[in-house]
């Protein structure tokens, strides 16, 4: 596992059984990205490709 798994398995652990809405993870990307303005790149960039997933021409 990388370091940076950590908090993809604690994710997985703690919340892997819930249930959620593309637009309430919509809304706590953009609430991380108010408290942590500096990975606002990285979210962005996750959410694009989550966005783009099913696109066949990528």
């Amino acid at each position: 596992m990388y370091f940076t798994d950590r908090g993809i398995e604690e994710l997985a652990d703690r919340r892997g059984g819930d249930q959620v809405s593309l637009g309430w993870l919509a809304e706590r990307l953009r609430e991380f990205t108010d408290l942590s303005p500096e990975y606002e790149a990285a979210v962005d960039n996750l959410a694009s490709w989550l966005a783009r997933l099913d696109d066949e021409d990528e």
